[in-house]
């Protein structure tokens, strides 16, 4: 059963960052599309895949209802259970929040499913009302219990489902299981981010019939079966974003492949108002500060919006602009959860309740702290801290990267459930770093 390596990494300054990086497809996609494989009646294919924690959590996940998992390189293959067990294992309990999304699958396979509490990032409620009101208005019959969601279904059915939130999580919910429902399904509201667009399409390949349409709408037609599929993953936003601004933030210059530009293109005009400037090709994407950094205030939305998982990095960004900056969360409500250990480590940030730096957000009248004002230049100190989840991780190696001595970082498991290689990527950028058994 899956185990947690604890490690602990010794950061030290070693000047500019430079070099090339590759990235490969994201944990966001990759572990969606392997949920999405088990709908097939013959094997998947995924290529480009990354070496993240959530890669492993899922194989294990999958093997022990039975599916047959193979892994070479950038490379898994995904055959079909025989005789598919109904249960995931209570074992994974919190590890991630893939097992909610096996529920449609495998209700289609077995009629009946048990999956444990989801965990993931404490970066505020990601609640799973959302997925199981979708399964309801399908026809499924859930129940939640202290250990987990059981559901029962003898056939799903379509119906019309509108959300109160685009919520990605939610969308692939519907779209994993709508998909070989009876019918037709007609969800509102939905998530367009670049990962369910891309999950989408995966399942097309399946021998799904999905409509995309502009207004946040998708019609999907349900079939009797689907086959199996091969794809290659788009490269991962997220983490092409931080290593720009690991480059950034040093006064390096890091040169990013594999992620394409239409991923990026709120990102990139973001940073250009800072002051930076970009190389931009059909290979890769660099981008250099020759200048000071300017202040900004930037507000995180869904897609197409400022990214939530781009603005850690980002805050660490606005540490080395010369003045004011103001970062208003409006996806989830303790993103800035991650902000003392920034703190200890000399980033003057002041966090506030009240929606600054964007219009209004739906936490306005809550006691929510979700808006930062962030004061630089700031002389970033090295310290000892813990890593609250996979993207604040990122942020803590790029303050420890500027401090001014070297910086003991734990809770490394993070970011290596997140991020492809993340140690030996800053090794080969120029970053002095040493790993240690915490």
């Amino acid at each position: 059963m899956f185990r947690v390596r604890e490690q602990t990494w010794h950061v030290e300054p070693s000047g500019p960052l430079r070099g090339d990086i590759v990235v490969r497809g994201s944990k966001n996609a990759v572990t969606k599309h392997m949920v999405a494989a088990m709908l097939g009646d013959t094997p998947s294919v995924i290529r480009n895949a990354p070496e993240v924690g959530d890669v492993d959590i899922t194989t294990e996940m999958l093997e022990a209802l039975g599916y047959r998992v193979g892994r070479c390189g950038g490379e898994i293959t995904i055959a079909p259970a025989d005789a598919p067990l109904a249960r995931v294992p209570e074992a994974f309990t919190g590890l991630n929040r893939i097992p909610i999304l096996m529920l449609g699958p495998l209700l289609h396979r077995t009629g009946e499913a048990f999956v444990p509490l989801v965990g993931g990032d404490a970066i505020g409620r990601r609640p799973v009302d959302f997925h199981l009101a979708a399964l309801r208005a399908l026809g499924a019959e859930v129940k939640e219990g202290p250990a987990g969601i059981t559901a029962r279904a003898a056939r799903l059915r379509g119906n019309r489902i509108d959300l109160p939130y685009p919520s990605v999580g939610a969308t692939e919910t519907v779209l994993l299981s709508a998909v070989l429902a009876e019918g037709q399904t007609v969800l509102r509201g939905a998530a367009t981010e670049p990962e369910v667009v891309e999950l989408a399409l995966f399942l097309q390949r399946m021998g799904a019939r999905i409509e995309l349409s502009p207004d946040r709408r998708i019609v999907i037609e349900g079939v009797p079966r689907l086959r199996g599929a091969s794809t290659r993953l788009a490269g991962d936003r997220i983490e092409a974003f931080s290593y720009l601004v690991a480059g950034l933030v040093t006064r390096g210059e890091v040169r990013v492949h594999g992620c394409p530009q239409d991923r990026l293109v709120t990102a990139i005009t973001t940073l250009a108002k800072m002051g930076a400037q970009f190389d931009i090709t059909e290979e890769w994407i660099s981008a250099t500060a020759p200048g000071a950094l300017r202040p900004a205030a930037v507000h995180t939305d869904t897609h197409p919006g400022f990214m939530t998982d781009w603005q850690q990095p980002l805050m660490v960004l606005f540490t080395q602009a010369e003045g004011l900056s103001v970062l208003h969360e409006t996806v989830f409500e303790n993103r800035l959860v991650y902000v003392p250990a920034l703190q200890t480590m000399g980033c003057e940030i002041e966090v506030f309740a009240a929606c600054l730096g964007g219009p209004a957000c739906r936490y306005q009248d809550t006691n929510a702290v979700h808006s930062a004002v962030i004061r630089g230049v700031s002389k970033l100190r090295g310290a000892e801290v813990t890593m609250p989840d996979v993207r604040a991780g990122f942020s803590a190696v790029l303050a420890a990267a500027v401090a001014d001595r070297s910086s003991v970082l734990h809770g490394v498991h993070h970011i290596e459930r997140g991020y492809h290689r993340p140690f030996e990527q800053f090794s080969t950028l120029g970053l002095t770093i040493r790993r240690a058994e915490a």
